[in-house]
C-alpha cells in the first residue's frame, strides 16, 4: 500500500464521461472520501467543476479531480465505470481500505 500513488482512472471509466458530455459541459468527475456511512468514511462522487487546488487526472479529453484532503485516503485506487444487471455506476477500488460495507461505497482504513 502506498499512499504516495495517485489514483488511477481506467479507459472506460473516461469513455463513460464522454459519452455524457461532462468536459462539454465544463465538468469533471469529482471523487472525494468524507466521513460517515457504516464503515466510517465513504465515497462522493459526482459531475463538478474542477477547484483550482484539485488533482486532475485527464483521459480521453476529460477529467476527473480530487481534492486535497480526499487524496491521501486514495493513494493508489483505480477509479472504473462498471455497468451490472442491477445498474451502472462509478466505482472505486482502494488498496488502503482495510474493510467495506455489503454496499461498496462505504469502508474502513
Amino acid at each position: 500500500m502506498d499512499l504516495t500513488l495517485p489514483p488511477r482512472v481506467t479507459p472506460r471509466a473516461f469513455e463513460r464521461l464522454a459519452e455524457i458530455g461532462a468536459a462539454a459541459e465544463g465538468k469533471a468527475l469529482r471523487v472525494a472520501v468524507e466521513g460517515g456511512g457504516c464503515s466510517g468514511f465513504q465515497y462522493a462522487i459526482a459531475l463538478d467543476a474542477p477547484a483550482g487546488d484539485d488533482t486532475v487526472l485527464e483521459g480521453a479529453g476529460e477529467r476527473v479531480v480530487v481534492d486535497p484532503t480526499s487524496l491521501p485516503f486514495l493513494g493508489g485506487a483505480t477509479i472504473d465505470f462498471t455497468e451490472e444487471l442491477v445498474g451502472s455506476r462509478f466505482t472505486v477500488d482502494n488498496p488502503n481500505a482495510a474493510s467495506s460495507c455489503g454496499c461498496g461505497v462505504s469502508f474502513a482504513m
